[in-house]
């Protein structure tokens, strides 16, 4: 039994019990993913029924559709190469007998033998800090208010800094979100944004506030500028909190597809990126920017966003996103 075989054995017996959390969740991911699986899965179905028999014209459209998935072309030669290497070692020479073992090497893709930790990184009765970067048009203010709302579910006491000081109305839209949520805020149009997260900081440490949340600005155009705010900043918060756990979440369009995994590379570049958010994932049928990003930039997917309202932001599950994909394949 492969490794999918196992997934869809335990999610399958998971998702009957109907008014359970994780059972919710995973219909979420069955809903979300459904424009990619109708681009990817359909057409690999097709490509099953083409070819009876595995045969180097079926690894030619196999390539060609993983890439149209918005997989890398490194990535998909990787998987290829893999997949011909296991052919010719398990003697697999048709379609029915290729499908999970296809699956299986999305799955390794992601995971590259590590132990792959979607958590965000915080510690109770302490300080904990995430900066958000990310272009603007991305979705970060409504990600940022998205898991204040998790964390504020979860007893955290939250506070959004507006980091964001050049973006028109940035700073007035963080304000709202953080009354609409139930969080604490700070914020100031007028200002150096170091000086709004220092001060913001400062207070944040006066509230006793377990979560700050910080806003930054979304500009990648000029990456000397964007480079040197980004320092200033981290150098703030290590000097006020130096104690404190930090993540820095970048947040991506995943509709975007390969320009999001070049946003990835670039963010990465500048500060160090702990985790992703990848947020539109209702909305494209480029899901397999999921299955690369890990890949192509050793950067996690820590949350992943199917729709507009403050509950759909989930933490990511490999598991639950390779099931949700390929469950009726």
């Amino acid at each position: 039994m492969g490794l999918f075989s196992k997934i869809k054995s335990v999610f399958t017996k998971k998702e009957e019990k109907k008014d359970t959390i994780e059972s919710k969740e995973i219909r979420s991911y069955e809903k979300g993913l459904e424009k990619t699986k109708k681009e990817f899965v359909n057409k690999l179905n097709i490509l099953g029924i083409k070819y009876t028999k595995i045969n180097d014209d079926f690894f030619d459209e196999l390539e060609e559709l993983l890439i149209m998935s918005d997989i890398s072309v490194e990535t998909v030669m990787f998987m290829i190469d893999k997949l011909k290497k296991r052919c010719k070692e398990e003697k697999i020479e048709n379609f029915d007998e290729l499908k999970e073992v296809i699956v299986d090497e999305l799955l390794f893709l992601y995971v590259d033998g590590e132990v792959v930790s979607s958590k965000l990184n915080i510690k109770d009765n302490e300080l904990n800090v995430v900066l958000f970067v990310g272009v603007n048009g991305v979705g970060k203010t409504t990600s940022i208010a998205k898991l204040a709302s998790k964390l504020v579910k979860d007893n955290k006491k939250v506070m959004l800094i507006a980091g964001d000081t050049f973006r028109a109305g940035a700073v007035e839209q963080l304000s709202i979100w953080a009354k609409r949520v139930g969080c604490e805020f700070f914020g100031s149009e007028n200002k150096d944004p170091s000086s709004v997260v220092y001060d913001g900081l400062e207070l944040a440490k006066k509230e006793n506030i377990d979560v700050v949340l910080v806003d930054t600005a979304g500009r990648l155009q000029n990456k000397t500028n964007l480079m040197m705010e980004l320092e200033k900043i981290n150098k703030v918060i290590n000097n006020v909190t130096p104690n404190a756990l930090k993540e820095t979440l970048l947040v991506i369009d995943a509709s975007t597809g390969q320009n999001g995994i070049d946003q990835a590379k670039s963010f990465k570049e500048i500060t160090n990126v702990t985790g992703l958010i990848l947020t539109k994932m209702d909305g494209s049928a480029k899901g397999g920017i999921v299955l690369s990003i890990k890949k192509d930039t050793g950067i996690p997917v820590k949350f992943i966003g199917f729709g507009e309202t403050v509950d759909d932001l989930m933490s990511f599950d490999i598991e639950k996103y390779i099931y949700g994909l390929f469950k009726e394949f």
